[in-house]
């Protein structure tokens, strides 16, 4: 272990470990909310007639720990391990960092509870509890503080693209939170509201949750396949690309809306524009790939990191598709948006966050992987089941779109959707059944005695 001139570790692998526990428990609550909101449409919901687990509020839960829970989670786990390493600087403080911790969780806590109990904002993206918010703000700037001071005061010669985009992550993501929750609550009523909500909730993907994921895929990647990442040129040009495109999209989220239409013409094109973008970064990638491909197969991260990019790039070919106005005349508010929105949050971010654990909880408990045939199931369910989901769920909303074209009545529309919800729910539980085993594989690799050493990257042969 490496040992900083004030002789605490490099990197504090106690908080590694605890923000992944706690991003795995939220990917938990949040799997059974979903899973419980989609038996609602098979009439089969368990907590009929209970007030406080109604299937909105149990919606609101799902949605919020996957993005604070689980991904905020387990990206700050992740930029506690590549900062230090990166700048050679220990994070500010670890006490500092365990409050940020506790407090995070708290919130989380707070969050389910408010939420459960009715007291969601009616904000999408941004139904935290307003009792909450002030304590998330002061989180994010504590945390920010506190990660983002060995960046500042490092003594390496120039920046990796990496911490460029954390640092943006940084500067945005207490902007974003505070204008989504704040200002159509309380200061921007009506239609303009409405258009800074559909920013927040793009740009709370686009602003945090983008930026810090590729910031972490440049800091892994390379580092895993022992070669540098192929353009450095162009990392720079997704991160400017990034950084110019992504604000202006959000209204895309509200096409055929009161909003401007000046406003939603422009949205379109920034969001074609960063799909073109998009394409550099996954260039970049694939050619770093390139001449070690076998590591696809050999390491069960590096497995999951691709397995992320492939979704992505289908992702943003889709949008810039569905985007258009033609497009939206078929898709809106139907079954189609909802397959986007769990390729994307889980598909891509989802996945890397498992590429992540693969190769960090190993390191944070200090023992290798008691189980890894068990992570290779974990991969194969999850992936068939959220590639089914995905296909059902995207026909299902051609299906809705064209009879709601052609002025169906409503329960025809949904009769003919009763068999694609039922695929969902048998997807859903493939997915379930796939976290067993990796919930599993974590704790038993927890428990098994200490070894001595950092155990190495998962076997070939196991992968």
């Amino acid at each position: 272990m490496i040992a900083t001139v004030d002789r605490r570790p490099l990197v504090n692998l106690t908080l590694v470990r605890w923000h992944l526990i706690a991003s795995s428990i939220f990917l938990a609550i949040s799997l059974l909310g979903g899973l419980a909101y989609a038996f609602q449409f098979n009439n089969m919901y368990p907590f009929a007639g209970i007030e406080w687990l109604s299937p909105g509020r149990v919606r609101m839960v799902h949605t919020n720990m996957a993005a604070y829970g689980f991904i905020a989670n387990a990206f700050i786990a992740g930029m506690l391990f590549a900062i230090p390493r990166l700048t050679k600087r220990p994070i500010l403080s670890d006490q500092l960092g365990m409050l940020i911790f506790v407090a995070w969780q708290l919130c989380m806590v707070l969050t389910i509870g408010g939420q459960l109990l009715g007291y969601g904002q009616a904000i999408e993206w941004g139904e935290t509890p307003i009792f909450v918010d002030p304590l998330i703000v002061v989180g994010l700037v504590l945390l920010v503080v506190n990660i983002a001071a060995p960046i500042v005061t490092t003594a390496e010669n120039g920046l990796y693209v990496t911490l460029w985009y954390f640092l943006a992550a940084f500067a945005w993501t207490g902007l974003v939170y505070f204008m989504g929750n704040y200002l159509p609550q309380f200061w921007v009523p009506g239609t303009a509201g409405a258009a800074i909500t559909g920013l927040y909730i793009h740009d709370l993907v686009g602003l945090f949750v983008t930026p810090i994921g590729w910031g972490l895929m440049y800091f892994f990647v390379p580092l895993l396949l022992r070669k540098p990442i192929w353009s450095h040129a162009l990392s720079l040009i997704g991160f400017w690309g990034l950084a110019f495109f992504y604000p202006m999209q959000g209204v895309h989220h509200f096409l055929f809306s009161p909003i401007p239409m000046y406003a939603q013409y422009g949205a379109v094109v920034a969001t074609i524009a960063i799909e073109i973008v998009v394409l550099t970064v996954l260039v970049n990638f694939f050619g770093t790939l390139h001449g070690r491909s076998e590591a696809v197969r050999g390491n069960l991260a590096i497995r999951w990191f691709y397995t992320g990019m492939i979704m992505y790039g289908i992702t943003c070919f889709q949008c810039a598709f569905q985007v258009t106005l033609t497009f939206q005349k078929v898709i809106h508010f139907s079954d189609w948006v909802v397959g986007h929105a769990h390729m994307v949050m889980f598909g891509v971010f989802g996945f890397w966050i498992f590429g992540f654990f693969v190769e960090l909880w190993p390191r944070a408990v200090g023992r290798a992987w008691v189980h890894p045939r068990l992570l290779t199931m974990h991969y194969w369910f999850t992936v068939i089941g959220l590639i089914l989901m995905i296909i059902d769920l995207t026909a299902a909303g051609l299906v809705q779109g064209y009879s709601w074209g052609a002025l169906s009545h409503w329960s025809k529309s949904v009769m003919d959707s009763m068999p694609f919800w039922w695929v969902r729910s048998v997807a859903g539980l493939m997915i379930i059944a796939g976290q067993v085993f990796f919930f599993y594989a974590l704790w038993a690799t927890a428990r098994r005695p200490a070894e001595g050493t950092v155990p190495a990257p998962i076997p070939a042969e196991a992968a």
